[in-house]
């Protein structure tokens, strides 16, 4: 077979299997890109990559786990006031993802082109290691949904910012506790 001809195969079998699998990854939600991550690869996701395992949150006095051992000492220390003050109201504020390790963010950049079918669709939600945040441990992404809410509230007291709107989770410590927020941003893109 002609080399011309090998290529336009090889090509149109990649094309297949993409589209298929993008069929699949729609179908099948976060379950289906972790999935999907798992056989293309894409970066390390163990723990001491700062992995949390999905489903899951840890404590923010986990120093154990590189998520939260690794965060800026300011931000950990402010996070950690802030959830004694949630569990006071009976909110328990979980860390949901933290430090993370360049290629594991560079994991996530891939597995959220996978999703979203472009770079730059997928930068609305995940930022390159480069610019990433989680990766100077300089961010926190809270959970479950009710601490979510309660640190959009509450959580400049402790000089903790939601960054983007459309993420309730994604925290950085941009003001002094009391101070006045920055304006969100609307995605990650900026």
């Amino acid at each position: 077979m002609r080399t011309g001809r090998r290529r336009l195969l090889v090509g149109a079998v990649a094309l297949v299997v993409l589209s298929t699998v993008g069929v699949w990854v729609a179908g099948s939600g976060t379950a289906g890109i972790r999935g999907i991550a798992a056989m293309i690869g894409g970066g390390s996701s163990g723990p001491e990559d700062g992995a949390v395992p999905a489903g899951t949150r840890l404590s923010p006095f986990d120093d154990g786990a590189p998520a939260v051992g690794k965060l800026d000492a300011a931000l950990l220390a402010a996070l950690r006031k802030a959830a004694t003050d949630a569990r006071a109201k009976g909110i328990e504020v979980g860390v949901t993802s933290g430090w993370r390790s360049r290629d594991y963010q560079q994991g996530l950049l891939d597995r959220a082109v996978v999703e979203h079918g472009s770079l730059d669709r997928a930068r609305r939600f995940v930022n390159t290691p480069d610019s990433s945040t989680h990766v100077a441990g300089k961010a926190v992404d809270v959970g479950p949904t009710d601490a979510a809410y309660w640190m959009a509230q509450y959580g400049p007291r402790y000089g903790l910012c939601q960054v983007y709107s459309n993420e309730v989770w994604h925290y950085e410590l941009l003001t002094t506790p009391g101070g006045t927020c920055p304006a969100m941003l609307p995605d990650a893109a900026g």
